[in-house]
């Protein structure tokens, strides 16, 4: 559900170039996700899965509108990054989009650093791709 949101959003905001970017966001595979509820109603998600031998990419970020201001992304966000740690991964990367300004400033408040485009986001403009060193904490 919180998937199918996600998308009628992106869809708005990328328009003619969401077909572009549905095809990387296919989450029948990965395991490895967290969702935040209240009152028992899925209200925030996300997804990593293995990128490199050392890095996973964070997926799939969504709030539901009615649910913003809440902390609740960066809570979904610290659970994925704490989660890659736990499997051994070093660096947490992610693509995001120019139309999605807020998505941006969550990453970056969160210490992500933008860095250049990879693999399938080489030269694609509206893409902004990021990444972040990870740290276990003791």
């Amino acid at each position: 559900m919180l998937a199918a949101l996600l998308d009628l959003d992106l869809v708005i905001r990328d328009g003619d170039d969401h077909a572009f970017y549905a095809q990387f966001n296919q989450i029948e595979s990965i395991k490895e996700l967290v969702i935040a509820y209240q009152r028992r109603l899925p209200v925030a998600c996300g997804v990593i899965k293995p990128f490199t031998a050392t890095a996973a990419e964070v997926k799939r970020m969504f709030v539901r509108p009615d649910y913003k201001k809440q902390s609740l992304a960066a809570k979904v966000l610290s659970g994925l990054e704490n989660w890659a740690i736990e499997f051994g991964f070093s660096l947490c990367v992610l693509e995001t989009g120019k139309k999605q300004p807020e998505a941006i400033a969550l990453y970056q408040k969160a210490g992500y650093r933008i860095t250049d485009n990879y693999q399938q986001y080489i030269g694609i403009d509206n893409s902004v791709c990021l990444n972040k060193p990870l740290i276990a904490k003791p």
